[in-house]
């Protein structure tokens, strides 16, 4: 398995529209990378272009050590997975796995053991001799995995892979792809517009919007530390809460205002705001659902507070998600479901301080997470 360098990449069409703008990342040998965005941000087109089905505008693609710009998608040793499996219907398992090395003119004898080491490690050993209408989306999906497999390519390439199946399956292969991910030891580029399989599968994740790469980290640090409003907003189901606020500073002390509250910041949030001056001036406010709480603990825990009324009530099983509105903005809180609240009912919910984050309005970078 291999590295992969992407230095200055950008994709320029002939019309001038530019779908992906100066990206760079380094990608480890053996890293599980994941390129997450919303639909349009560029990641599937990344994505073609380290296959090489789409031409690079500028800057360099490297695979282990090698530029790759000028190589044929079919000399670059990497193998790719699509979203729609691209399957041949009139072929079975067994030949849909094996055609890649057929094509590749490999013994009988090697391209029998690749096949078959490969449907063992997919569970396909049953399956070989069926035609792809007689499987289910999910076993489709695997032999689909099964033909990159058996490449043993350098890099492994996965467009949405799970998209088309319902949701219980793609729990169910999000558990088998990270399985054959340690099992491999593989190289994985994999895009998603899905947070939640980002969060799950990935060791890093590319945050993407409009082309440009917003942040690369570990989903727990993604989670925590956002570096601006749109990815602070983008991972987190369901999202963060975010509120204008104005800031008032009184020596070291810092309170945000909105509505009829005022929120008191822990002393090293306090100190950003009043190191870049923002007394006075107008902040976003974040905090996640599962920071706001109803439960005795947390109202005798922490002493900043909010009060709506309930505009939606969804039962999770174990967890509720309580809608409300304040200072003009939709929230939202998630809370036991042993909660008393309906919708209707007038609710005061703990917030904990120190799980706030505040963003500048303008720019909308993390002044403190």
């Amino acid at each position: 398995m291999s590295s992969v360098s992407m230095k200055n990449i950008c994709k320029k069409y002939p019309n001038g529209f530019e779908a992906v703008k100066d990206f760079n990342l380094e990608i480890a040998d053996q890293e599980f990378i994941i390129f997450v965005g919303p639909s349009g941000c560029g990641k599937s087109t990344t994505l073609r272009m380290v296959a090489g089905l789409e031409d690079i505008s500028s800057g360099d693609l490297i695979i282990d050590g090698k530029r790759v710009n000028d190589v044929e998608p079919k000399d670059r040793d990497i193998a790719m997975v699509f979203q729609n499996y691209a399957l041949y219907p009139h072929m079975t398992v067994y030949d849909n796995i094996a055609f890649g090395l057929k094509m590749r003119k490999v013994p009988k004898d090697e391209i029998d053991k690749k096949v078959k080491e490969a449907a063992k490690i997919l569970d396909l050993e049953q399956l070989l001799d069926r035609k792809p209408k007689a499987l289910s989306g999910g076993q489709r999906q695997r032999v689909a995995m099964g033909r990159a497999i058996v490449r043993n390519p350098k890099v492994f390439l996965m467009d949405e892979p799970l998209s088309n199946l319902d949701a219980k399956l793609r729990v169910q292969m999000r558990t088998e792809i990270s399985a054959l991910h340690h099992k491999l030891k593989a190289t994985i580029i994999y895009v998603t517009h899905d947070q939640t399989e980002a969060m799950t599968l990935g060791t890093r994740i590319v945050v993407l919007k409009d082309g440009v790469v917003q942040q690369v980290d570990s989903p727990q640090k993604l989670y925590n530390q956002p570096n601006n409003l749109f990815v602070a907003g983008f991972i987190g189901s369901p999202q963060m809460n975010f509120v204008n606020a104005t800031c008032k500073v009184s020596g070291s002390d810092v309170t945000l205002n909105f509505d009829k509250f005022s929120i008191a910041l822990p002393p090293a949030k306090a100190k950003k705001l009043v190191d870049g001056g923002y007394n006075g001036k107008t902040v976003i406010m974040g905090i996640r659902p599962e920071d706001l709480g109803d439960s005795d603990y947390e109202m005798s825990t922490y002493a900043a507070k909010i009060d709506s009324n309930v505009t939606g009530y969804e039962l999770l099983g174990s967890e509720v998600i309580l809608y409300f509105q304040v200072g003009g903005a939709n929230m939202s809180a998630k809370v036991e479901s042993s909660t008393t609240a309906r919708l209707g009912d007038h609710v005061t919910l703990a917030l904990n301080p120190e799980k706030i984050h505040v963003f500048d309005h303008d720019t909308e970078l993390t002044i403190t997470n």
